[in-house]
């Protein structure tokens, strides 16, 4: 009998990447949906059309008791988030609502299915994975950051990823719960959100090289990122729940690019000179903003056999040509995220 998942977060980058990497491996894969009318679920659908969906919001405890208890899955994969560190200043509330108090109402929604009690184990149980943060580092105390680096988060995103992961930490402790965290470091696709910066500059780019803008507006250039490759972070997540034992990890490539080199490599790809079309604009800044974030995943390379497969030029280069593709169809790329 095939193995069941469900996955939180399902019309996004990573939960298209993970389901797919799943259905590869032969799962039955759901996907937690607030509603079947959702535009992002029938986009959903048009490529990952053997995932089956279920109803259930991050902030209705009982739809997700209702959601666990139809699926019945072997393993829980919790990526829906508010997940634009920006947009967590002007909807904080809204931010420690799903960000953080959606991990608990999950965790509790598999606590009551299971019948787990305090101390009982995990044997059998369903295995839980929460999706962590390099945001959680913050004002880095050291660097490059480990599973024992201090967190300090700067932005109301940072902060309830914080709460999720010791959550996590907390009902595994307590109840014995087969349940980890991934923190992850930046990780980017052609299907990135247009919000993010990444896909602002592929965009930005791809929009300049075909005449349909004249520049790119930009915030902090300085800042530097440990960015690599969305599908390669998704088996990252997928065998932290095949371990013997439930452990957290840092998943990154643990080398830093500047936004400046990110710019560079993005209009090197479409043959254009960058410092004839970016301009930096001091609003763009975050109000508190986080400098440095670089990974040392030692401990998943050893532990869990985990290696990249796509460098940082080869994920810029893939970004600008997909968004090429995109505006030349005319697509837009607000609603056709999903290439």
């Amino acid at each position: 009998m095939a193995r069941r998942a469900l996955i939180t977060g399902i019309t996004g980058q990573d939960g298209s990447y993970l389901a797919e990497h799943l259905l590869e491996q032969g799962y039955e894969v759901w996907g937690l949906a607030r509603g079947q009318a959702n535009p992002r679920v029938s986009r959903m659908r048009k490529l990952l059309s053997d995932v089956q969906v279920v109803r259930g919001d991050l902030l209705d405890q009982g739809s997700l008791i209702s959601a666990v208890e139809r699926v019945q899955p072997d393993e829980v994969y919790n990526l829906g988030a508010i997940s634009f560190v920006p947009m967590s200043w002007e909807q904080a509330e809204l931010t420690a609502e799903v960000t953080g108090m959606g991990v608990l109402r999950m965790l509790e929604a598999i606590r009551v299915c299971s019948g787990v009690s305090r101390g009982s184990g995990s044997s059998g149980q369903i295995r839980f994975y929460q999706a962590s943060s390099s945001e959680m580092f913050g004002q880095v105390s050291e660097t490059p950051q480990t599973e024992r680096t201090a967190f300090h988060p700067r932005s109301p995103y940072g902060v309830a990823k914080a709460y999720g992961h010791f959550l996590t930490q907390n009902y595994r402790e307590s109840y014995g719960m087969f349940a980890v965290s991934g923190i992850l470091f930046n990780h980017e696709s052609p299907r990135r959100g247009a919000e993010f910066v990444t896909r602002k500059v592929s965009l930005g780019v791809a929009r300049i090289k075909l005449g349909l803008a004249t520049e790119l507006r930009l915030g902090n250039l300085e800042a530097r990122r440990d960015w690599g490759f969305a599908g390669d972070y998704v088996k990252a997540m997928h065998l932290m729940l095949q371990a013997a034992n439930p452990e957290d990890y840092v998943i990154g490539t643990g080398r830093m690019k500047s936004v400046r080199e990110l710019v560079e490599a993005a209009f090197s790809a479409a043959g254009l000179d960058w410092e004839r079309y970016v301009v930096t604009d001091q609003t763009l800044h975050r109000p508190a903003e986080v400098d440095l974030l670089c990974a040392d995943p030692k401990k998943a390379r050893a532990q869990l056999g985990w290696e990249t497969s796509v460098s940082f030029d080869e994920l810029v280069a893939m970004m600008v040509e997909s968004d090429l593709r995109l505006l030349s169809d005319g697509a837009d790329p607000d609603e056709d995220s999903w290439p």
